[in-house]
């Protein structure tokens, strides 16, 4: 069974995470230079696009954003999602990726691309249901 009840459903994705990357963030390393040193972590993107965002910085946060998820979805890929199906928040390795798609729904809706803004929610809702709300993202 998924984690979303679908018993037929793909299982979910739970993408291994980078503990050292999760650390450093997490302990205020600048994202910039964890993201030049690690460039297909989604997570440092994630954090990259939402401090641009908090900086009033959409076009920057947009940026980093799509990169994060582009870089996301190749991890995904490489671990069996076909393009649907459940992505689960509440698995620690998904984070980036799922951040990475909430920030670029945001940074999307502030300069005004309502169709992006409206696909990558589509997005979040078909890999986790409550993943939206839980980011704050609508």
């Amino acid at each position: 069974m998924t984690s979303f009840g679908d018993l037929l459903g793909p299982q979910p994705i739970r993408l291994p995470g980078n503990p050292d990357v999760e650390e450093a963030l997490e302990a205020g390393e600048d994202p910039t230079g964890i993201a030049a040193a690690n460039p297909s972590c989604s997570l440092a993107w994630a954090y990259l696009a939402e401090a641009a965002l908090d900086a009033d910085q959409p076009v920057a946060a947009y940026a980093y954003a799509r990169t994060g998820y582009h870089r996301g979805l190749d991890q995904l890929r490489r671990n069996g999602w076909k393009g649907s199906g459940p992505v689960p928040y509440s698995h620690p390795g998904n984070h980036g990726f799922l951040r990475s798609v909430a920030a670029l729904a945001r940074a999307a809706a502030a300069i005004g691309e309502a169709e992006e803004h409206d696909r990558c929610l589509d997005l979040l809702e078909d890999c986790d249901p409550q993943v939206a709300s839980e980011l704050g993202v609508d």
